[in-house]
């Protein structure tokens, strides 16, 4: 008896030593969303399980199950769309073709604009370009003469319109032509960026980079480094650039490390924050605003109709209100990754627009007024790259193209624009004009029956569908064929430039329109009888299954 209630005693010590541990692993875990995405290590899991098969073409046209007639009107209406993208972009698909033999990135992202068991029949007979040979206005003009209303915005670049940003390449390189490309030495006019820059932050010190990237990674390194502790918090669908830290799960060959990607807008993620002590700093990506916990929408993973996207101010503000506080209160460094939004928001960037306050801010894209460039903005304790009483303990960082001076030149052009009525005027009332066009087409949409709608985040859009469907992707097609140039993650993103015109505005939603309606036509938003999103999702992974194991059987849409 003796013996046993030492066991049960010895028992009870062990649990209560290792209970704290046990329960700080279950708080992680509950903060953690609970799809794949909030679970890196299983995403890449699951990942490698997933067999390639495609659709012959027969099979294509009615993988939905859809009977004869709807199988034929989609061919009748694909051929029918290829000859026009024959007839049309004839210059640029043989050009974009002869490059993506040996350019990789065209390679990648002519694989991923549409779910890749459509991949080959698309590519074959949709062949459109990935060149350009001219901008202005908000238009963009293909090898072919094909003029295209732009929304692609140059992956958020391009805010104020191309022709604004040829003006800060031309003016800023020639201000520093006298010293030309010399590296190492700042142009003189680095001063006054760096002075602009603080004001628009707010903060006290700043470093230049290449890229939107890199700054991340010097504002991660530099958190780290002063608060001696080594996890970054990420939220969940979030991105911050390619880098492994803020990368984890799908896409990244190395396993998550010293990153905790949580739910956003979640309060068993503020529970993590307010009582771990391995948390160095929380980067928050204000774009996440229009799509909370959920990764960057594009066509190639819309294999249903369940993309979803609103934005809330109060809400998302009423969130930031509440990390500021938990971080400051833990001693956790908060970055606003405003790479993507910063001066499309407002002309304080995201930090005027929510009035929340960063420690530190990365900046990138539309600031190099066209260049690439990357900028980190910071209070003054935590820029400083090393330590007075420790002179071997440094933080180092450094890169050779940082301050070229052609980008300065053309920074320092786009900080002085943004401080003039002209550009300044371009915010007035931004929120309620993009906002009530989207309303408008929204409007539109509903009263023609078609099932697709947008919701924003200013001038960011995307578009999601209200009808169970299979074939959502190949809006994208008919988009192109009516003149709106989207980027390669197809109808995920749409970027306006500020200086879209009500008369620009109303000419892209007559063409959304009448792309869409010939959509409806050809019989692609054809309505299964009992088909929903959660149907498509298993009858996918019945093929991916059947696939997986039994690998010489050719697959057949079932009569």
């Amino acid at each position: 008896m003796n013996e046993t209630m030492a066991l049960y005693v010895a028992g009870l010590g062990a649990l209560a030593a290792v209970w704290p541990r046990i329960r700080r692993r279950l708080e992680l875990s509950r903060a953690k969303h609970r799809s794949l995405a909030g679970h890196s290590r299983m995403a890449k899991r699951v990942a490698r399980l997933v067999p390639f098969y495609e659709y012959d073409e027969a099979t294509f046209f009615r993988s939905d199950k859809a009977p004869d007639a709807i199988a034929q009107c989609r061919h009748d209406g694909f051929l029918a769309l290829a000859t026009r993208y024959r007839e049309r972009f004839a210059k640029s698909a043989a050009l974009t073709a002869e490059a993506g033999e040996s350019i990789s990135d065209l390679q990648f992202t002519a694989s991923y604009r549409v779910p890749f068991q459509y991949n080959r029949f698309v590519r074959e007979h949709l062949k459109g370009g990935g060149f350009l040979q001219g901008s202005d206005g908000v238009q963009v003009t293909d090898l072919d003469g094909n003029r295209f209303y732009d929304l692609t915005g140059s992956y958020g670049v391009n805010v104020f319109g191309y022709d604004f940003y040829r003006y800060c390449i031309a003016t800023g390189s020639a201000r520093v032509e006298a010293l030309g490309p010399v590296l190492g030495a700042y142009h003189p006019l680095v001063a006054d960026n760096a002075r602009r820059l603080r004001t628009i932050s707010g903060l006290d010190e700043v470093s230049f980079h290449m890229s939107g990237t890199e700054a991340v990674m010097q504002a991660v390194r530099l958190a780290r480094y002063h608060t001696r502790r080594s996890y970054l918090v990420r939220f969940n669908g979030s991105y911050h650039g390619w880098w492994e830290d803020v990368q984890p799960g799908i896409g990244n060959p190395l396993p998550p490390r010293e990153t905790y990607t949580l739910k956003e807008m979640d309060g068993d993620s503020l529970h993590v924050l307010n009582t771990r002590k391995d948390i160095a700093c929380v980067l928050v990506n204000p774009l996440q605003a229009l799509h909370p916990n959920a990764g960057a929408p594009g066509d190639s993973s819309l294999v249903d109709s369940t993309r979803r996207a609103s934005f809330d101010r109060a809400a998302y503000t009423a969130w930031l209100q509440q990390l500021r506080e938990v971080c400051t209160r833990r001693g956790i460094v908060l970055i606003f990754d405003e790479v993507f939004v910063g001066f499309r928001l407002a002309p304080g960037g995201a930090q005027e627009y929510f009035g929340v306050r960063a420690d530190m801010v990365t900046y990138g894209k539309t600031l190099g007024g066209g260049l690439p460039v990357g900028v980190v903005c910071g209070r003054r304790d935590l820029m400083k790259r090393f330590r007075d009483e420790r002179p071997a303990d440094i933080c180092f960082a450094r890169g050779t193209f940082n301050s070229h001076p052609y980008v300065m030149g053309a920074m320092q052009v786009f900080l002085e624009q943004l401080e003039t009525p002209a550009l300044l005027a371009l915010y007035d009332g931004l929120d309620e004009t993009w906002n009530r066009r989207a309303a408008d087409l929204n409007q539109r949409l509903e009263a023609l029956g078609l099932p697709v709608r947008v919701a924003n985040l200013s001038t960011i859009w995307t578009v999601t569908y209200t009808r169970p469907c299979r074939y959502n992707w190949m809006l994208q097609y008919y988009l192109r064929a009516e003149g709106l140039a989207l980027s390669w993650v197809g109808t995920g993103r749409l970027i306006f430039s500020l200086n879209y015109s009500n008369a620009d505005f109303a000419a892209v939603a007559e063409r959304f329109i009448t792309a869409a309606q010939a959509m409806e036509r050809d019989g692609w938003w054809w309505e299964v009888p009992g088909q929903t999103d959660k149907s498509i999702r298993r009858g996918i992974l019945r093929e991916v299954l059947s696939h997986r194991f039994m690998p010489g059987k050719a697959w057949r849409a079932p009569a």
